[in-house]
């Protein structure tokens, strides 16, 4: 592999890491095409204000246990065959969507198309495998933050694609030509990548069905880990339920809750499976990681992606009703926050590569306290000017964040990194659930006053128990041969 990373070359590791960004790209698309279409689909189809928030909350459902699932199929099957999949039946389910009638389908096949949002977790495998631990984090930066822009591809192009047809079905059109674009990126993928350069190997957990620790203290947080991800489900149920949305009856939301506990009840007994042995026999200290690692990742990638998808979310409305701004111009202003990505993101990463991890994380959690605490304290006096600056700076330090994560997570665990970011991506997804609901529940000073209350909680777990990665860890080849893979 050539050392230095030439993004204008389209050859070995920086072909790989433009292939994947473009994949990343093309599932955000297809994934978050239902908001800027959504003014298209509730006018065609008569749909209530509720209606539509329902469809907006279902999309966003399946992506917590999807991005878990996934991380372990990457790790154990590959990259390659795991993104051209998500590619392709995303793409078909996304075809389907757009052509249902009623609304009772429309919200299932919503319901199903979540999982292509953890297509994500598949392209952090695959660029740790391709890039030194010198350069994962500017390359996983730009793999998420030129990715993430699918977003804005989607909201810049599909209107204008669905208002050119000038009929009802035009957002029809517009997701099905989205979506079998998609479809052809997947079969193109699969025949231009490999899942590692020529002459490494790909490792695999021992295991699967469960991410394998180190020790019976690390198996006792990974379960506890778990239970944040099954609350955000009972969260999105209970926003569904007769209490608040009455989209659902009392029946289905009990059965839902029932389902989660047994799920988790058999997610805890697999993880027990897969780890039990560790009681009797230790791990090899050569295979031995921290597990806090991964649980720190995990709350900071909360804070980071959850106050994205969040702040993404009631920007234009926070600028329209707290400074009566037009909606156009609301608009504009909030647009500007998911262009922070493409800099940002890969900063993030960069600063880490140069800096070390734990500073960068430091310095960027340092940054959101402080906008978002600075961003509670705003009033209706506050200037327009100031609030939008305060509101990017803020971007600016969560997406950094969410590029230093990122550098870290291949680096604990080789084997394991699928399942690590997973993780680490579901609790974004987690983190936004959370910050959505209680932007539905209070006003828009606290809203932004708990972000910030949380990014310090964070910020002390980061400058007290995380550790920058350091030395080398080690993999052994099914020969028994034993590899050692260099961290800094």
């Amino acid at each position: 592999m050539e050392d230095k990373l030439n993004l204008f070359s389209f050859k070995g590791k920086t072909r790989i890491l433009h292939l994947t960004w473009f994949a990343f790209f093309m599932t955000f698309v297809v994934w978050l095409s239902l908001g800027p279409m959504m003014p298209f689909i509730q006018e065609a189809l008569s749909l209530t204000e509720q209606q539509a928030k329902v469809l907006l909350i279902l999309n966003v459902a399946m992506t917590i246990p999807s991005r878990i699932v996934v991380g372990m199929l990457v790790d154990k099957f590959g990259p390659k065959i795991l993104f051209s999949s998500i590619l392709i039946l995303g793409g078909l389910i996304s075809i389907i969507f757009s052509w249902m009638q009623t609304y009772e389908q429309l919200a299932l096949m919503r319901f199903l198309s979540g999982f292509i949002g953890a297509g994500f977790v598949v392209g952090i495998r695959m660029i740790s495998e391709w890039f030194p631990a010198k350069q994962t984090g500017v390359a996983q930066g730009i793999y998420g933050g030129w990715g993430n822009f699918g977003s804005a591809g989607a909201a810049v192009s599909l209107p204008f694609i669905a208002a050119s047809f000038g009929d009802v079905d035009g957002w029809r059109y517009a997701i099905t030509i989205a979506s079998i674009l998609a479809i052809a990126y997947g079969v193109f993928y699969y025949f231009n990548v490999t899942n590692t350069p020529k002459g490494s190997t790909y490792f695999k957990p021992k295991k699967s069905g469960a991410m394998e620790v180190s020790n019976k203290w690390d198996l006792l947080l990974y379960v506890l880990m778990n239970i944040p991800l099954y609350l955000a489900l009972s969260l999105l149920t209970w926003k569904l339920s007769p209490a608040n949305m009455n989209m659902i009856s009392s029946n289905t939301e009990l059965s839902v809750y029932l389902i989660l506990v047994l799920v988790f009840v058999l997610q805890v007994y697999k993880t027990w499976q897969v780890n039990a042995s560790i009681l009797k026999v230790p791990v090899p200290k050569q295979h031995q990681y921290k597990f806090k690692q991964v649980a720190i990742l995990d709350w900071a990638y909360f804070v980071t992606f959850g106050t994205e998808l969040a702040v993404v979310s009631m920007l234009a409305m926070f600028y329209v009703d707290w400074f009566e701004l037009p909606k156009i111009t609301a608009a504009l202003l909030a647009g500007v926050y998911p262009f922070i990505n493409l800099f940002a993101r890969p900063g993030g990463g960069y600063l880490s590569d140069k800096y070390g991890r734990k500073l960068t994380l430091i310095v960027a959690f340092s940054g959101v306290t402080l906008s978002f605490i600075a961003l509670g304290n705003v009033d209706k006096g506050w200037s327009i000017y100031a609030v939008v600056a305060l509101t990017i700076l803020g971007g600016i330090f969560s997406k950094a964040g969410s590029g230093a994560i990122f550098a870290m997570v291949p680096l604990i665990q080789r084997r394991l990194t699928g399942q690590i970011a997973g993780m680490a991506g579901a609790f974004g997804n987690v983190g936004a659930v959370l910050f959505l609901t209680v932007n539905s529940l209070v006003d828009y000073d606290q809203f932004f006053m708990l972000i910030g209350a949380v990014s310090f909680v964070v910020l002390v777990l980061i400058v007290i128990f995380l550790e920058e990665p350091k030395g080398h860890m080690t993999e052994v080849l099914d020969d028994g041969t034993v590899e050692i893979i260099k961290l800094n």
